[in-house]
């Protein structure tokens, strides 16, 4: 049975260390006691469980809820759907407009409300049922005002997307590190940004990723640098994989592990696709547009 680190005492209501998670205390007062002895064990410990939760390979990406296939990177091949919260692919969506003909929710069936109140109002409702998907697409919107009734407010905007992260949604870490580098709405803070940004690698988000990547290899980390390409190629992140190959290139990667990580892109990339994404895609409908006109 584990006992407290401070005093020896045993039994059950023992509370962890919130930084190393390897020793137990009875109360404040004996975690205080013991900290200075404690203290350089706890970093070194804590560090060490950080690194491994960076590099650690993240989960599968979120699927769609209707074709069930793993989201699209680019936000432009998704839509957050405020009548019922779900994000959907570019792919279903079309397919449903198109076979119904008229813009129904491919989740829930709602009409689609095409009036920036309408979206706004609905936007709101989602917000304040706590939905973190919902505080970051109206943090965006106030980052970058334009939208009727959503005035540019970067303090608005950076509160939201602090909010959504604190509730898991990793994008919104991204954001986050952003207003930090840049002092957009909060005081510049450039450790703080690498913080959050560290936050969005460990929720699984492939730019930030990237991001780290490129930050990593600019101050001489080559090895931390591949270890993020990879982990972001494996994901189908395609910068991530460019970077890899111009490291494989420079002979700062070896030839095994760029064939694994171009393996993993590929079978990553792969169950992205469908016929549906490929029809919702503007290059598609140019290149039928193009084939008509011609003919």
């Amino acid at each position: 049975m584990l006992a407290c680190a401070a005093c020896g005492k045993d039994g059950n209501g023992l509370k962890s260390c919130a930084g190393c998670k390897s020793v137990k205390y009875c109360s404040a007062d004996c975690q205080k006691e013991h900290r200075p002895r404690h203290k350089k064990e706890c970093m070194q410990r804590t560090a060490a469980l950080h690194q491994e939760a960076l590099f650690k390979q993240p989960s599968p990406r979120e699927q769609c809820p209707i074709c069930c296939l793993p989201m699209p990177f680019d936000n432009k091949d998704t839509k957050y759907q405020a009548c019922c919260g779900k994000v959907i692919c570019s792919g279903c969506i079309c397919a449903v407009h198109a076979r119904d003909g008229r813009s129904l929710c491919p989740f829930c069936r709602a009409p689609a409300d095409c009036e920036p109140s309408g979206l706004l109002k609905r936007l709101l409702k989602r917000v304040e049922a706590n939905d973190p998907i919902a505080m970051f697409t109206l943090g965006t919107l106030s980052m970058r005002g334009g939208m009727p009734g959503v005035p540019k407010d970067a303090k608005k905007a950076a509160g939201l997307f602090l909010r959504s992260a604190d509730l898991g949604y990793a994008p919104a870490y991204v954001n986050l590190a952003h207003c930090y580098e840049l002092g957009f709405g909060v005081k510049m803070d450039k450790k703080k940004a690498i913080t959050y940004r560290e936050l969005a690698c460990i929720g699984g988000n492939a730019f930030a990723r990237y991001k780290l990547g490129k930050d990593a290899w600019d101050i001489g980390k080559k090895e931390d640098a591949a270890k993020h390409f990879i982990i972001g190629a494996k994901m189908g992140h395609d910068d991530s994989l460019r970077a890899l190959k111009i490291l494989f290139v420079k002979g700062c990667l070896q030839k095994s592990d760029f064939e694994m990580a171009l393996r993993h892109h590929k079978e990553a990339s792969d169950e992205m696709k469908s016929e549906q994404r490929t029809w919702a895609t503007p290059e598609h409908f140019l290149s039928v547009f193009t084939s008509k006109t011609s003919s």
